[in-house]
């Protein structure tokens, strides 16, 4: 009898002083159910398109339940926590014969109501299916701790950031939940933490010394029938368990996934202080100085604003308005009620508009211009990039603005703009351009780091700072974690009396 393998998603980043909630509507928004998840993500690079893959592969069943990924945002509201949670506990009773289960969780969902959002999740399903075997892929930028996967059986996350190898993470989780399953044994599931919080900017894996700690757990995963997911962990959402973790899965027993894991992150320990300050960032007049000194020469130069959480910051925007630094593009702006003007107006006409800077103070607050609307519509596209290749994403209604040589796209709905598709969308290309403004933390390097003639990583007063010791945080102790602790001790779990 061919195995059955239930599959769920709830995933989202959250920044946790970011004001906006996320609610239950706007998860909704983006939800697939049931059938409609193969139809979507068959053959795609995302988790559930590799957990398809494989279970068609190996001859088992795929049972869809549901799928819903918002990316990076602000808190989810405790109801959509306690909706989806829901959902989950009814599809598995409702499913039938169920011989494993994949949860695809982010490891970094922050909500008010619950310390933990992924583990809440988990151990709602291991106290309601107490024998059902539980296998959870996750980002490798979640916070993760051994209390967290107490309920799961298997638990892997992404090798890369750019996260280029998504569908692999869904394919590894279903693998091994199906090897489970037919050799009737459990391989040993261990969690080690350094005590080190670094920020998203740091956590490229194309970056020394992460790089290198990567290609060890590859020969260590050759060398030995196991699994390892170093995880860089997640600044910007304030838990107990915030910073960087190692997950290991060993077929030779817990024994040897225990040691594994402090291995790898004691090896992480010893390194802590360049893995924070692996790539250099500048204020914004240095980043206008040196555009105005060393202008574009044929390839973009690319600014990277990474402090932005909500893509609706304007410090950047605001210092490139009126210098000549050539032809300007900011992709992806978040500005619902501006593209909403935009349209009221048609292409062609010429509004004043109060642009971005909406979602918090530290956003740098509103840029009043004179835009000329050249485009404006719903817009919605396939991702042709490697990172969630094959995706659909619905921008909701959009507008193509000018402002004297800088041009904006400004979106209903928020979207990552880290490849090409930006500009093909409009029918341009990232080439026609001098200068480029991207919020993205990793993500953009895939595309941009062989497109882009340099990269300058601008910091800005917005809510993910370079600098982790700027954020306020109340849940995580920051007495016993690097940076603010010297020598961070290597735990399996911090030792709070939180249950």
């Amino acid at each position: 009898m061919a195995p059955r393998i239930a599959f769920a998603g709830f995933n989202l980043e959250s920044v946790s002083a970011v004001p906006q909630r996320v609610e239950l509507a706007e998860f909704q928004r983006v939800c697939t159910r049931g059938a409609q998840i193969p139809a979507r993500f068959r053959g795609t690079n995302t988790v559930p398109g590799g957990s398809i893959a494989i279970c068609e592969a190996e001859g088992a069943e795929f049972v869809p339940l549901f799928h819903t990924l918002l990316g990076a945002l602000g808190p989810a509201s405790d109801e959509a926590v306690a909706h989806y949670t829901r959902e989950l506990l009814e599809g598995v009773a409702d499913a039938g014969r169920l011989d494993g289960i994949v949860l695809f969780l982010h490891g970094a969902c922050w909500a008010e109501g619950h310390a933990d959002v992924e583990r809440h999740v988990i151990d709602s399903l291991r106290a309601a299916q107490p024998h059902l075997p539980i296998a959870v892929a996750l980002d490798y930028h979640g916070n993760v701790d051994a209390r967290m996967l107490r309920g799961a059986d298997i638990a892997v996350a992404y090798r890369h950031s750019p996260h280029i190898d998504m569908g692999e993470t869904g394919q590894r989780a279903t693998r091994a939940l199906l090897r489970m399953i037919r050799e009737g044994r459990r391989p040993g599931l261990a969690v080690a933490r350094p005590g080190i919080v670094i920020p998203s900017i740091m956590s490229a894996t194309s970056l020394q010394p992460l790089a290198t700690v990567m290609a060890e757990a590859r020969a260590a995963e050759a060398q030995g029938d196991c699994d390892i997911s170093v995880m860089a962990g997640f600044s910007y959402a304030d838990a107990a368990n915030t910073g960087m973790s190692v997950i290991c899965l060993d077929w030779q027993g817990q024994a040897a996934a225990e040691a594994r894991a402090q291995h790898f992150a004691r090896r992480l320990h010893g390194l802590r202080r360049d893995l924070s300050g692996a790539v250099p960032v500048m204020p914004v007049d240095q980043a206008m100085a040196d555009l105005a000194a060393h202008p574009a020469t044929g390839r973009p130069v690319v600014l990277l604003e990474h402090a932005d959480r909500m893509n609706d910051s304007t410090h950047l925007l605001r210092a490139l308005l009126g210098r000549d630094v050539g032809r300007v593009m900011v992709p992806f702006l978040l500005d619902p009620q501006t593209a909403a003007q935009a349209h009221a107006a048609g292409a062609g006409a010429r509004i004043a508009v109060r642009l971005g800077g909406k979602s918090a103070p530290e956003t740098g607050g509103p840029v009043e211009a004179a835009a000329e609307v050249l485009w404006t519509g719903a817009k919605s596209f396939t991702v042709s990039g490697r990172y969630q290749q094959g995706s659909f994403v619905d921008l909701g209604l959009t507008a193509l603005l000018r402002i004297g040589r800088v041009r904006v796209s400004v979106v209903s709905h928020f979207a990552f703009a880290v490849d090409g598709d930006p500009f093909t969308i409009f029918g341009e290309r990232a080439q026609d351009y001098d200068v480029i403004l991207l919020r993205s933390k990793t993500h953009f390097r895939d595309f941009y780091e062989p497109l882009a003639e340099r990269i300058l990583v601008v910091d800005t007063p917005d809510l993910g700072p370079a600098d982790v010791r700027l954020i306020p945080y109340r849940r995580l102790d920051v007495t016993r974690a690097w940076p603010w602790c010297e020598l961070p001790e290597i735990t399996k779990e911090p030792e709070t009396g939180e249950v």
